[in-house]
């Protein structure tokens, strides 16, 4: 159980973490043809959501050298032995996935016999079905597996099922496909992969025509999910608890939490967007008026050096000039809020970079999840502006710090700027997990608000 365990300890040693840190990972093992991928498949369509991935054994068949590839052209190569496999890098890719960190996957392909120069991503990601025939064979991998399921389909049609497969889809002759059946894949399944077997937690007799073991599997994985919802949101509840006044008070008033000054300006247009009988063009006007202030307020902190200058008038001038730019400095926006500040954003930094996010929470059990990631490329290098024009709960901003630094970005390169933040549950919420994060903020509330600012800027 060490395996599992030891994520925590390769965190850092902040009081949250997200729901992918430790996903469900699901061992789905049977012979070539036996419908794994179906069964996976059928799984991933239950559920329905867009954090449950397969991660196919495919993609980790070793690199051919131009020999092997003409030897497997003729039929005559073992892509079904374990040593055609890069086992190692799998259980590489299984254990970052363990600790919620962001992994790529090589592309094979089968026409080709060999590695492609395409790669794809998983990244939060809360249920990762891996699917293959050496699922269960490898003894690092099971220590990683939460759920351990054969398929145990006939020989007989898992051949014609492979047949099928290799000639439609694959581009063998019918020679080539049974030459393979016959030399490779049946001896192999009977020595390496049957014994695996025994492994299993869940047998899944004849595959995905067992409805009933199948509806089995999918119910598990609910009941999981909604257990991981529940401690994800008791975690997200319990981050300032324990706390005294007095280590609240000190949580808040910090150097860390910047408060836009209320002047009379400020205050009058404060005025004007919490007026409900505003309309929406000067809601939008007055909205970006503040969001200019909110930016302006977060880039005081960029480091300048000494500029002199030649005036139009043929003086010279000692100035300033910011050391970072557009260029080194990168806005990332939690959709669809954080979008109220991109007029803003090019108007202070014409050139700047815009990543978003879109974290939305499930109607059922009301935990945030991760549904959309674009970031700038060399975020990890840049200044990060995050912003979101409201904060009631904290629990996005949350999620979304632990992305940017997920993609290694530094926690003292992150400013988190909003319009509105509550300051009983968001500001406390966001200061407990991430205390080193700056966060620029409009108007502190003393108590929850329901999100109005996007409907109000956007009109729906």
């Amino acid at each position: 159980m060490e395996a599992k365990q030891s994520f925590v300890s390769l965190r850092d040693s902040g009081a949250y973490l997200p729901p992918w840190s430790r996903p469900h990972v699901i061992g789905v093992a049977g012979s070539s043809g036996s419908g794994k991928t179906s069964v996976a498949s059928q799984i991933i369509k239950a559920l329905n959501v867009p954090w449950a991935v397969i991660l196919a054994f495919d993609n980790f068949y070793r690199p051919l050298s131009e020999a092997q590839r003409e030897t497997a052209f003729r039929n005559e190569y073992d892509f079904d032995a374990p040593g055609a496999l890069d086992l190692d890098l799998l259980v590489s890719v299984l254990r970052d996935l363990h600790q919620g960190k962001k992994v790529d996957i090589p592309v094979y392909s089968f026409s080709e016999h060999n590695r492609t120069n395409v790669t794809t991503t998983i990244y939060g990601a809360n249920v990762v079905i891996l699917e293959g025939i050496f699922a269960l064979y490898d003894p690092r991998i099971v220590e990683l597996l939460d759920l351990k399921v054969f398929v145990d389909t006939d020989l007989d049609i898992c051949m014609a099922r492979r047949l099928r497969r290799d000639i439609v889809h694959r581009g063998r002759d019918m020679h080539g496909a049974m030459k393979q059946w016959f030399s490779f894949v049946k001896p192999n399944f009977e020595y390496y992969v049957r014994p695996t077997m025994r492994a299993a937690d869940i047998v899944v007799p004849r595959g995905l025509d067992n409805v009933v073991a199948i509806d089995m599997l999918i119910r598990h994985v609910q009941r999981t999910l909604v257990a991981k919802s529940r401690a994800h949101l008791v975690q997200l509840g319990q981050l300032c608890d324990g706390k005294t006044e007095k280590e609240v008070e000190i949580m808040e008033d910090s150097e860390k939490l910047v408060v836009l000054p209320e002047t009379n300006q400020v205050r009058g247009i404060h005025t004007i967007l919490l007026n409900r009988a505003t309309t929406r063009d000067d809601f939008v006007f007055y909205f970006d008026r503040l969001a200019t202030l909110l930016i302006e307020c977060a880039m005081n902190g960029v480091p300048y050096a000494p500029k002199t200058v030649t005036t139009p008038t043929g003086l010279l001038y000692a100035g300033l000039s910011p050391l970072q730019s557009a260029a080194t400095t990168a806005a990332v926006e939690i959709m669809r809020a954080g979008g109220c500040f991109e007029t803003s954003l090019r108007r202070i930094l014409p050139a700047i970079a815009i990543g978003k996010l879109l974290i939305q929470s499930d109607a059922r059990t009301g935990e945030p999840y991760l549904h959309y990631l674009k970031l700038p490329p060399g975020v990890a290098d840049m200044q990060v502006l995050l912003v979101d024009a409201q904060a009631t709960t904290g629990a996005a901003a949350i999620m979304a710090i632990r992305v940017l630094l997920d993609h290694g970005v530094s926690i003292a390169s992150i400013t988190f700027v909003t319009y509105l933040a509550d300051r009983a549950v968001a500001l406390r919420r966001i200061r407990a997990a991430y205390p080193a994060v700056k966060i620029v903020v409009g108007k502190v509330d003393d108590q929850i608000r329901r999100r109005f600012v996007d409907k109000r800027y956007f009109g729906t």
